[in-house]
């Protein structure tokens, strides 16, 4: 379950393939098919981050809406990996950047609350 320093993964996508939480690959030519996921990493590590989103899907609301929505898309099974993996990613950026939950939470802006910030910014010069 160790996964070493977070230095060693440059990007979010290379922590969910070594947890193995990303889709299997068959691609021959023009057609692309994805499969399965790889369980390459650690089968536990693995189950633990599916429990876990689990219980952020019904704490967070946020969570909770994409849990949803990706769940009527592609069925409950593939929809709880897929929040397994955003949070493995989720905790991989807090972990490489040191932060707790409450700074990430702050550090995310949304659409809507960067362009409030522009309006604010624009009326405040005049």
């Amino acid at each position: 379950m160790i996964m070493g320093d977070a230095a060693r993964f440059q990007c979010g996508k290379q922590v969910a393939s070594y947890l193995g939480l990303v889709p299997l690959e068959d691609s021959s030519g023009k057609r692309r098919r994805l499969g399965h996921i790889t369980k390459q990493g650690s089968s536990m590590l693995r189950f633990l981050l599916v429990e876990a989103a689990q219980v952020t899907a019904r704490s967070i609301p946020e969570w909770r809406s994409k849990y949803v929505h990706l769940m009527i898309r592609r069925g409950r099974k593939i929809a709880k990996v897929a929040m397994a993996r955003r949070l493995a990613i989720a905790l991989y950026w807090m972990w490489r950047q040191g932060w707790t939950y409450e700074q990430s939470k702050s550090s995310v802006r949304t659409r809507a609350s960067s362009e409030q910030a522009m309006v604010y910014s624009k009326t405040s010069s005049y």
